[in-house]
């Protein structure tokens, strides 16, 4: 795997499950602990129902799929990112609202690398990390056959949209934000944005 190397990258492992599992909640926007505390039993807490998910071999959310940003040994950044070979096969107006519109949207990214999720913690933003994540996700993609990346975004998330842009990702389709008990409380579209590297 050619990962970018100046940025102390590198696969995530089960050890990680922890800090994937904040870091997906802050890409998420705080609906991956909406939807764990739905699945909390007895007194876990919705972070332990997600760093159980992060430790599966399997399944989008799992470390298999995740890369990770560090700095003296503690995880400051993650990108989950995969190959979607086929439309989902559920119905968005079954789903929980929060979630609908990236569903919907998926069908668009067939056979694409997807990128779910890219966050970095407080402190360690405006580093470039992102960024050289992005790039290791491209080099990703092209080592798995993949000439195509796509990303989803809130319209509202003006400054992570632009950094798509800038990047070169544009947009290809858009699906409304469906009510729902999340904060920041988001209205507006989900975007679905494309980035062809070919055009490189």
């Amino acid at each position: 795997m050619n990962i970018q190397t100046n940025r102390a990258i590198r696969q995530a492992t089960a050890l990680d499950a922890k800090p994937l599992a904040k870091l997906i909640d802050i890409a998420g926007e705080g609906i991956p602990n909406w939807l764990w505390s739905r699945a909390c039993e007895n007194d876990q807490a919705p972070l332990d129902v997600g760093a159980d998910r992060a430790r599966r071999s399997s399944g989008g959310f799992s470390f298999t799929n995740a890369l990770v940003t560090e700095d003296r040994d503690l995880v400051t950044g993650m990108m989950l990112s995969y190959p979607i070979d086929t439309a989902p096969e559920d119905d968005p107006d079954t789903l929980p609202a929060p979630i609908a519109p990236f569903v919907e949207l998926e069908k668009h990214s067939v056979g694409t690398w997807y990128i779910n999720a890219l966050a970095t913690f407080p402190g360690h933003r405006g580093r470039g990390l992102g960024t050289s994540l992005l790039a290791s996700a491209e080099s990703l993609a092209r080592e798995n056959g993949k000439s195509t990346m796509s990303i989803q975004v809130y319209a509202q998330n003006t400054g992570a949209v632009r950094l798509y842009q800038r990047l070169g990702y544009d947009l290809k389709e858009s699906a409304p934000v469906r009510l729902h008990p999340c904060q920041p409380y988001y209205t507006g579209d989900v975007l679905l944005l494309i980035k062809d590297l070919n055009k490189e």
